[in-house]
């Protein structure tokens, strides 16, 4: 981490004032939910599929990533580049031989969807267009979903059309192989095609020919989602998505048999060697891809769980490297974009809530947990590819009395879902109902505002009615499940029409209102104008002091905790703006003064993008999202000197607590 143009002895006499400057230097930037902090050397975002090249060179493919091709390289744990643009491919499928990459592309408004592109692996150029399907209209859903090469030869998945097309590997037809919305695609050693049916749990073997042969049943709750034969070991290799989320191993050479798994039965979700929803060696979420290099490297692509309808932020990258044994090498992974990363007060900010991973460390951090358990909640909306939001990765979070209560909302959210833990579930955040919705008894959305302040209690401006609601928490049933009492409301201040933010911090009775832009269709837009009401349940519902100036243009998220208002902006600039609650005035702004050590990225493109916790030692933990660097930056500031003697760091206690007890005591 980079400490900021450090203050000198100069200022004490002017700290000991008490509505003196405070000292703007004394911060350090730092990041989380990414393995590497710079632009460069990023892992890139989303990968849903990945091939391995015999000399160790990884390819991965991702519908979507803000600041480079779609497909991403690596080799011995770093990233050596990309190729294409951010939004060329549909990410679900890859492959390769020794020339060139076959990728399946994005829908395009030249030549539709149903596509695939041979690239050069050399100069990284495209080279040929193969049309594998008649679908060219699709724009939401994988259409090419399994990809393989064999001599001269590249197979092709082609769901919506009911079959396994065979081309040369300059494109030229050769035959169509019937089978019912195909998946991955594997060819063994004597040119056998396997090819997985991932909704009835199937994989089947065709002849080099077409002809069919053997079928490996692996169960109904099975969900093959990738295949590889291993020639070193003359194994087809088979990643199950579904309850087992491990690979499983299968000689094929006559009629097939299991030979064994890789990875722990259950992956995430086992509770026999971890708490559930916690993530770790061999304990995979979806193998997304497997693969391996020449020297006997193994290479596992998870693509954790997390959903939206686009495909573009579904759940992260996540890729482990083991050697011959089955030890783990190394990780590289991506886990956060379009998401945030709320501190926990339960662990006085060393463990990071996103909407649906969990988070802590520095320099990165560690992978603790993912919250989604989609086998025992289907229809959790976080996973819900039907939800009319998109992407529920940003999260609001409470800590109240041992219990914890999870928000999580979309980028640009009017719905907000409702989660809460207990000892049974481990990580998992368990889903409640949606406010609005039948727990609140309004239908209404929310456009003026939300909050779950730290006490648990929700504060809403819904839409319409011009009004602010306050649901106090009542209690929490013996599952952990909260639950709210009759709301309180008032007329929103006539001085601040066009409510677009509410913060309330219980600690100091301290409202926070900040008004739209006036005229503007941009419903999401934070102006110029924020209300500081001091003493609101007391009873100041008409006097705000000191009202706070935004100076800057294009105010997007804004995040609030101890003495300060945190600001930041879209479009313009990625700095963040502190102002103090007592005087108005602007205290520090964390800028990008060293972006070849922490990239920070351009701005703050959501609604609730930043987050602020006070830690009990006085310094204020910062977290913003990061969408260019496909991570969360994290700003640690103690304004007063006398204070920054004390560690930012988390004590041994804390930390050993917080992975005792994930979901809070009873």
């Amino acid at each position: 981490m980079l400490v900021k143009r450090l203050c000198t002895a100069l200022f004490a006499v002017a700290l000991a004032t008490a509505l003196a400057p405070i000292c703007e230097a004394q911060y350090s930037t730092d990041w989380l939910a990414n393995s590497f902090g710079t632009n460069a050397t990023r892992v890139g975002n989303v990968a849903r599929s990945m091939w391995v090249a015999p000399e160790g060179v990884i390819y991965t493919s991702s519908m979507w990533d803000e600041n480079e091709g779609g497909v991403a390289l690596y080799q011995n744990g770093q990233s050596i580049g990309s190729i294409g643009g951010h939004s060329d491919f549909q990410g679900g499928a890859i492959t390769g031989n020794a020339t060139s990459l076959f990728v399946a592309m994005q829908f395009n408004s030249a030549y539709g969807s149903g596509k695939v592109g041979r690239y050069n692996r050399t100069s990284r150029a495209r080279d040929l267009l193969v049309s594998v399907s008649n679908t060219t209209t699709e724009r939401l859903a994988d259409v090419v979903t399994g990809l393989a090469t064999s001599g001269s030869l590249l197979y092709a998945s082609d769901f919506p059309g009911n079959r396994v097309r065979v081309f040369t590997t300059a494109g030229v037809w050769q035959r169509d192989i019937s089978l019912a919305s195909p998946g991955a695609l594997a060819i063994d050693a004597a040119g056998n095609l396997w090819a997985a049916q991932k909704s009835t749990g199937t994989v089947f073997e065709f002849g080099p020919n077409g002809e069919k042969r053997n079928t490996i049943s692996l169960g109904a709750t099975a969900r093959p989602s990738s295949l590889y034969f291993d020639s070193q070991t003359a194994q087809l290799m088979i990643g199950d998505s579904g309850p087992d989320m491990n690979i499983k191993l299968y000689n094929v050479a006559g009629v097939p048999f299991a030979t064994g798994t890789f990875g722990v039965k259950g992956g995430y979700l086992n509770t026999a060697t971890g708490l559930k929803g916690q993530v770790g060696d061999k304990r995979f979420t979806r193998v997304d891809g497997i693969g391996k290099d020449s020297a006997g490297t193994l290479y596992v692509l998870n693509n954790p769980w997390g959903g939206s309808w686009d495909l573009g932020r579904d759940g992260g990258t996540d890729i482990h490297a083991y050697d011959g044994k089955g030890n783990l090498r190394w990780k590289l992974q991506s886990l956060n974009f379009e998401g945030n990363g709320a501190p926990d007060a339960g662990t006085d900010g060393a463990l990071f809530y996103g909407g649906t991973h969990l988070y802590t460390g520095t320099a990165g951090g560690t992978f603790v947990a993912n919250t989604v358990d989609p086998i025992t909640y289907p229809s959790d909306p976080r996973i819900n590819l039907a939800d009319h939001e998109r992407g529920e990765h940003f999260a609001q979070l409470a800590y109240v009395n041992g219990h914890r209560i999870l928000v999580a909302a979309s980028q640009n959210p009017d719905t907000f879902y409702f989660f809460h833990f207990n000892a049974q579930s481990g990580y998992i955040a368990i889903p409640d109902a949606t406010l609005p919705g039948t727990a609140f008894n309004t239908t209404a959305r929310v456009r003026d505002g939300f909050c779950l302040d730290s006490k648990g209690d929700i504060w809403a401006g819904l839409d319409k009615t011009n009004t602010i609601s306050h649901y106090p928490l009542t209690g929490f049933d013996a599952n952990g499940k909260p639950s709210w009492g009759t709301p309180k409301t008032w007329p929103i201040p006539k001085t601040i029409a066009q409510l677009t933010r509410i913060i309330y911090l219980p600690e100091s009775d301290t409202l926070i209102l900040a008004q739209g832009i006036s005229g503007n269709s941009d419903w999401t837009a934070v102006g110029s104008r924020v209300e500081v009401y001091h003493g609101w349940l007391a009873g100041n519902t008409t006097k705000p002091d000191p009202v706070i100036t935004i100076s800057a243009a294009n105010a997007k998220s804004i995040a609030a905790s101890g003495n300060e208002l945190f600001v930041g902006y879209v479009h313009t600039v990625p700095n963040i703006d502190a102002f103090n609650l007592t005087t108005g005035k602007l205290d520090t702004t964390f800028t990008n003064s060293h972006p070849s050590a922490v990239y920070v990225g351009n701005d703050v493109d959501s609604m609730y993008g930043l987050r602020s916790y006070r830690r009990a030692n006085g310094e204020y933990v910062v977290t913003k999202d990061n969408y260019n660097g496909s991570n969360l930056v994290v700003y640690r500031w103690t304004p007063a000197l006398a204070a920054s003697s004390t560690s930012s760091t988390t004590s041994t206690a804390v930390t050993n607590a917080m992975f005792a007890s994930p979901f809070g005591s009873k």
